[in-house]
């Protein structure tokens, strides 16, 4: 198995993409997405961190938070994020004999890709993925019509044109 090793640069800003175990024709986020709101609050208020960014998708989600100054414990924000959530959920999903054994749920994949932002270029470039992404997956053709994003807090602040990334009608 091999030893994942993650950088970690406490008080950090960092880039995450936190996906589904099973992500084929599953809307689960959205579907429940007060719930994950609801979650992320709490654990928000347990052990802080800023969002620069956010945008729910059926089967994953992206953001940028940033980590208060010396805390580098990102692993474990995601490890409550996920166990609240899938504890708060009908037990509705297959279960292999190993998660029985294990007692897991499986609704999340295991692991999550996270990046550290090196400097205010990629920064941007990170902010603008996340917020891009539900035109890339075709959920929507203009990006203001996607709830389940800080697009719109962005739009308010005047980052962003209502229209950013083209208007083709929705």
């Amino acid at each position: 198995m091999p030893n994942y090793k993650r950088f970690k640069k406490a008080g950090g800003l960092y880039f995450f993409t936190v996906t589904l175990a099973n992500r084929f024709n599953n809307d689960l986020l959205i579907r429940h997405i007060e719930l994950l709101r609801a979650v992320v609050k709490k654990v928000k208020t347990e052990y802080p961190f800023i969002i620069h960014a956010w945008c729910v998708l059926p089967d994953h989600m992206h953001c940028v938070i940033e980590l208060p100054e010396g805390d580098d414990n990102f692993s474990l924000r995601w490890q409550l994020i996920k166990t609240h959530f899938s504890k708060k959920l009908p037990k509705s999903e297959f279960l292999s004999e190993v998660q029985l054994k294990r007692k897991e749920r499986g609704i999340w994949q295991k692991r999550f890709w996270e990046h550290v932002i090196r400097d205010e270029t990629d920064y941007w470039h990170h902010i603008n993925y996340v917020h891009f992404n539900p035109l890339k997956h075709g959920l929507v053709t203009q990006l203001k019509s996607w709830p389940y994003s800080t697009f719109h807090q962005y739009v308010q602040a005047g980052v962003y044109s209502e229209n950013w990334c083209g208007d083709t009608g929705d």
